[in-house]
Protein backbone atom coordinates (compact mmCIF):
# COMPACT_ATOMS: atom_id res chain seq x y z
CA UNK A 1 0.00 0.00 0.00
CA UNK A 2 1.34 3.26 -0.86
CA UNK A 3 -0.98 6.76 -0.02
CA UNK A 4 -0.61 10.30 0.55
CA UNK A 5 -2.62 11.66 3.18
CA UNK A 6 -2.73 15.20 4.36
CA UNK A 7 -4.70 16.81 7.46
CA UNK A 8 -7.77 19.50 6.79
CA UNK A 9 -8.89 21.56 9.64
CA UNK A 10 -11.88 18.95 10.31
CA UNK A 11 -11.61 17.48 13.78
CA UNK A 12 -13.11 15.41 16.40
CA UNK A 13 -12.53 16.97 20.09
CA UNK A 14 -11.13 14.21 22.75
CA UNK A 15 -11.35 14.97 26.92
CA UNK A 16 -9.19 12.32 28.91
CA UNK A 17 -10.07 12.26 32.71
CA UNK A 18 -7.81 10.12 34.65
CA UNK A 19 -10.15 7.48 37.04
CA UNK A 20 -8.98 5.84 40.10
CA UNK A 21 -10.39 2.83 38.89
CA UNK A 22 -9.03 0.62 36.44
CA UNK A 23 -11.83 1.16 33.63
CA UNK A 24 -11.77 2.63 30.49
CA UNK A 25 -14.79 4.49 29.71
CA UNK A 26 -15.97 5.94 26.13
CA UNK A 27 -18.80 8.54 26.47
CA UNK A 28 -20.21 10.17 23.67
CA UNK A 29 -23.41 11.31 22.65
CA UNK A 30 -22.80 10.03 19.24
CA UNK A 31 -25.26 6.85 19.44
CA UNK A 32 -23.60 5.25 16.15
CA UNK A 33 -20.29 4.89 17.35
CA UNK A 34 -19.20 2.18 20.07
CA UNK A 35 -18.09 2.57 23.59
CA UNK A 36 -16.27 -0.43 24.09
CA UNK A 37 -13.65 -2.55 22.59
CA UNK A 38 -14.73 -1.93 19.15
CA UNK A 39 -13.92 1.74 19.40
CA UNK A 40 -9.87 2.53 18.19
CA UNK A 41 -9.78 5.20 21.12
CA UNK A 42 -10.40 2.32 23.23
CA UNK A 43 -8.31 0.16 22.05
CA UNK A 44 -5.37 3.22 22.03
CA UNK A 45 -6.03 3.23 26.06
CA UNK A 46 -6.09 -0.29 26.64
CA UNK A 47 -2.91 -1.06 24.64
CA UNK A 48 -1.09 2.05 26.65
CA UNK A 49 -2.18 0.91 29.98
CA UNK A 50 -1.09 -2.72 29.59
CA UNK A 51 1.72 -1.82 27.92
CA UNK A 52 3.18 -0.14 30.56
CA UNK A 53 1.05 -1.12 33.69
CA UNK A 54 -1.20 1.47 34.50
CA UNK A 55 -3.10 0.90 37.16
CA UNK A 56 -5.19 4.40 36.83
CA UNK A 57 -8.41 4.17 34.43
CA UNK A 58 -9.40 6.91 31.97
CA UNK A 59 -12.77 8.32 30.64
CA UNK A 60 -12.40 9.18 27.22
CA UNK A 61 -14.99 11.79 26.04
CA UNK A 62 -15.30 11.62 22.53
CA UNK A 63 -17.83 14.50 20.59
CA UNK A 64 -17.80 13.48 16.95
CA UNK A 65 -17.52 15.88 13.98
CA UNK A 66 -15.69 14.04 11.39
CA UNK A 67 -18.31 11.64 9.49
CA UNK A 68 -18.15 7.65 10.59
CA UNK A 69 -16.96 4.97 8.52
CA UNK A 70 -15.90 7.85 5.26
CA UNK A 71 -12.98 6.76 4.62
CA UNK A 72 -11.50 9.65 6.66
CA UNK A 73 -9.40 8.28 9.25
CA UNK A 74 -11.51 9.80 12.08
CA UNK A 75 -11.49 7.08 14.24
CA UNK A 76 -7.50 6.54 13.21
CA UNK A 77 -7.20 10.28 14.63
CA UNK A 78 -8.92 9.58 17.61
CA UNK A 79 -6.69 6.33 18.63
CA UNK A 80 -3.97 9.19 18.44
CA UNK A 81 -4.87 11.73 20.22
CA UNK A 82 -5.40 8.92 22.63
CA UNK A 83 -1.98 7.84 22.60
CA UNK A 84 -0.80 11.47 22.55
CA UNK A 85 -2.57 12.65 25.52
CA UNK A 86 -2.23 9.76 27.59
CA UNK A 87 1.98 9.88 26.94
CA UNK A 88 1.74 13.16 28.90
CA UNK A 89 -0.94 12.24 31.42
CA UNK A 90 0.76 9.60 32.52
CA UNK A 91 4.38 10.99 32.24
CA UNK A 92 5.46 8.30 29.70
CA UNK A 93 7.90 10.53 27.54
CA UNK A 94 7.45 8.19 24.61
CA UNK A 95 8.92 10.00 21.51
CA UNK A 96 6.05 10.46 18.07
CA UNK A 97 8.38 7.81 16.68
CA UNK A 98 7.50 4.98 19.54
CA UNK A 99 4.04 6.40 19.82
CA UNK A 100 3.14 5.85 15.97
CA UNK A 101 4.75 2.40 16.38
CA UNK A 102 2.28 1.86 19.41
CA UNK A 103 -0.45 3.21 16.99
CA UNK A 104 0.33 0.94 13.98
CA UNK A 105 -0.60 -1.91 16.02
CA UNK A 106 -4.12 -0.77 16.45
CA UNK A 107 -4.96 0.57 13.14
CA UNK A 108 -2.92 1.35 9.70
CA UNK A 109 -3.99 4.98 9.86
CA UNK A 110 -3.02 6.03 13.35
CA UNK A 111 0.68 6.23 12.39
CA UNK A 112 -0.13 8.94 10.20
CA UNK A 113 -2.58 10.36 13.07
CA UNK A 114 0.14 10.73 15.31
CA UNK A 115 2.50 12.81 13.47
CA UNK A 116 -0.17 14.65 11.88
CA UNK A 117 0.76 17.17 8.89
CA UNK A 118 1.64 15.76 5.79
CA UNK A 119 2.98 12.50 4.69
CA UNK A 120 3.82 9.11 2.33
CA UNK A 121 2.61 5.79 3.85
CA UNK A 122 3.40 2.51 2.89
CA UNK A 123 3.33 -0.55 4.30
CA UNK A 124 0.48 -1.42 5.97
CA UNK A 125 0.44 2.15 6.53
CA UNK A 126 2.95 1.66 9.55
CA UNK A 127 6.03 3.32 7.37
CA UNK A 128 5.70 7.26 6.92
CA UNK A 129 7.65 9.52 5.19
CA UNK A 130 7.06 13.21 6.14
CA UNK A 131 6.23 16.01 3.59
CA UNK A 132 5.82 19.84 3.66
CA UNK A 133 2.52 20.79 3.52
CA UNK A 134 0.96 21.18 -0.34
CA UNK A 135 -0.29 24.08 -1.77
CA UNK A 136 -3.38 26.00 0.38
CA UNK A 137 -6.80 25.20 -0.99
CA UNK A 138 -9.87 24.82 -0.33
CA UNK A 139 -11.16 21.15 0.03
CA UNK A 140 -14.68 20.13 -0.08
CA UNK A 141 -15.85 16.82 1.46
CA UNK A 142 -19.31 15.08 0.73
CA UNK A 143 -20.23 11.58 2.75
CA UNK A 144 -23.41 10.34 0.78
CA UNK A 145 -25.60 8.19 3.07
CA UNK A 146 -24.37 4.79 2.33
CA UNK A 147 -21.82 2.05 4.09
CA UNK A 148 -18.72 0.81 2.70
CA UNK A 149 -16.96 -2.10 3.47
CA UNK A 150 -12.89 -1.66 3.41
CA UNK A 151 -12.47 -5.42 3.19
CA UNK A 152 -14.48 -6.05 0.52
CA UNK A 153 -13.01 -2.93 -1.34
CA UNK A 154 -9.57 -3.99 -1.19
CA UNK A 155 -9.70 -8.09 -2.06
CA UNK A 156 -11.58 -6.59 -5.38
CA UNK A 157 -8.37 -4.80 -6.09
CA UNK A 158 -6.26 -7.36 -4.90
CA UNK A 159 -7.99 -9.35 -7.34
CA UNK A 160 -7.63 -7.13 -10.42
CA UNK A 161 -4.99 -7.70 -13.17
CA UNK A 162 -6.30 -3.85 -14.21
CA UNK A 163 -4.90 -2.25 -11.05
CA UNK A 164 -3.24 0.73 -12.13
CA UNK A 165 0.91 1.62 -10.51
CA UNK A 166 1.08 3.32 -7.53
CA UNK A 167 1.31 6.97 -8.50
CA UNK A 168 2.44 8.41 -4.96
CA UNK A 169 5.48 9.33 -6.30
CA UNK A 170 4.51 11.80 -9.04
CA UNK A 171 2.28 13.12 -6.10
CA UNK A 172 5.42 13.16 -3.70
CA UNK A 173 6.82 15.06 -6.05
CA UNK A 174 4.42 17.64 -6.78
CA UNK A 175 4.18 18.23 -3.15
CA UNK A 176 8.02 18.64 -2.90
CA UNK A 177 7.62 21.43 -6.07
CA UNK A 178 4.71 23.17 -4.54
CA UNK A 179 2.90 22.35 -7.86
CA UNK A 180 -0.75 22.36 -7.26
CA UNK A 181 -1.94 22.12 -10.91
CA UNK A 182 0.02 19.17 -10.64
CA UNK A 183 -1.17 18.00 -7.33
CA UNK A 184 -5.06 17.95 -9.43
CA UNK A 185 -3.47 16.10 -12.65
CA UNK A 186 -2.10 13.06 -10.84
CA UNK A 187 -4.68 12.65 -8.00
CA UNK A 188 -5.60 9.05 -8.05
CA UNK A 189 -7.08 5.98 -6.15
CA UNK A 190 -6.39 2.27 -6.73
CA UNK A 191 -9.70 2.36 -4.89
CA UNK A 192 -12.42 4.33 -6.44
CA UNK A 193 -13.16 2.54 -9.82
CA UNK A 194 -13.93 -0.69 -7.26
CA UNK A 195 -16.15 1.03 -4.67
CA UNK A 196 -17.57 2.70 -7.27
CA UNK A 197 -18.58 0.07 -9.42
CA UNK A 198 -20.37 -1.27 -6.05
CA UNK A 199 -22.05 2.36 -5.09
CA UNK A 200 -23.07 4.25 -7.81
CA UNK A 201 -23.37 7.37 -5.54
CA UNK A 202 -19.81 8.03 -5.53
CA UNK A 203 -19.54 8.58 -9.49
CA UNK A 204 -22.22 11.10 -9.07
CA UNK A 205 -20.85 13.06 -6.54
CA UNK A 206 -17.01 13.42 -8.49
CA UNK A 207 -19.10 14.46 -11.42
CA UNK A 208 -21.01 17.08 -9.56
CA UNK A 209 -18.45 18.62 -7.81
CA UNK A 210 -16.45 18.38 -11.36
CA UNK A 211 -19.48 19.91 -13.08
CA UNK A 212 -19.83 22.70 -10.27
CA UNK A 213 -16.31 23.92 -9.74
CA UNK A 214 -13.52 21.87 -8.29
CA UNK A 215 -10.15 21.60 -9.91
CA UNK A 216 -10.12 18.03 -8.75
CA UNK A 217 -11.96 15.58 -7.28
CA UNK A 218 -11.10 12.14 -5.64
CA UNK A 219 -12.45 9.47 -3.64
CA UNK A 220 -10.87 9.34 -0.29
CA UNK A 221 -9.17 6.21 0.77
CA UNK A 222 -12.09 3.10 0.56
CA UNK A 223 -14.67 5.61 0.74
CA UNK A 224 -17.77 6.48 0.32
CA UNK A 225 -16.36 10.00 0.72
CA UNK A 226 -15.22 12.10 -2.08
CA UNK A 227 -13.28 15.47 -1.84
CA UNK A 228 -12.59 18.14 -4.15
CA UNK A 229 -10.08 20.66 -4.47
CA UNK A 230 -10.58 24.20 -4.92
CA UNK A 231 -8.17 27.28 -5.06
CA UNK A 232 -10.84 29.88 -5.42
CA UNK A 233 -12.54 30.43 -2.89
CA UNK A 234 -15.34 31.91 -4.97
CA UNK A 235 -16.13 28.53 -6.46
CA UNK A 236 -15.94 27.19 -2.89
CA UNK A 237 -19.73 28.13 -2.13
CA UNK A 238 -20.86 27.18 -5.57
CA UNK A 239 -19.45 23.43 -5.26
CA UNK A 240 -20.36 23.24 -1.70
CA UNK A 241 -24.45 24.39 -3.03
CA UNK A 242 -24.70 21.89 -5.57
CA UNK A 243 -23.51 18.65 -3.09
CA UNK A 244 -25.70 19.89 -0.54
CA UNK A 245 -29.16 19.21 -2.41
CA UNK A 246 -27.26 15.73 -2.85
CA UNK A 247 -25.80 14.68 0.55
CA UNK A 248 -26.14 15.48 4.43
CA UNK A 249 -22.88 15.61 5.13
CA UNK A 250 -20.78 18.18 3.10
CA UNK A 251 -18.14 20.16 4.90
CA UNK A 252 -16.00 22.96 3.60
CA UNK A 253 -12.51 22.68 5.28
CA UNK A 254 -8.90 23.75 4.34
CA UNK A 255 -5.55 21.89 4.40
CA UNK A 256 -2.97 22.76 6.99
CA UNK A 257 0.05 24.64 6.33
Amino acid sequence: MEMIMTEVDLADRIDLTIRNDQQIVIQTLAGYIPADSRNLAYQAARLIKDRFRIAAGVTIYIQKNIPVAAGLAGGSSDAAAVLRGLNQMWDLGLSKAQLAALGSEIGSDVAFCVYGGTAKATGRGEKIERLPAPPPCWVVLAKPPIGVSTGEVYGKVQMSSNAVAPKSETIKQAILAGDYNQICHHLHNDLEPVTMSLHHEVLQIKERMLESGADASLMSGSGPTVFGLIRNEGQVHRVYNALRGFCDQVYAVRTIS
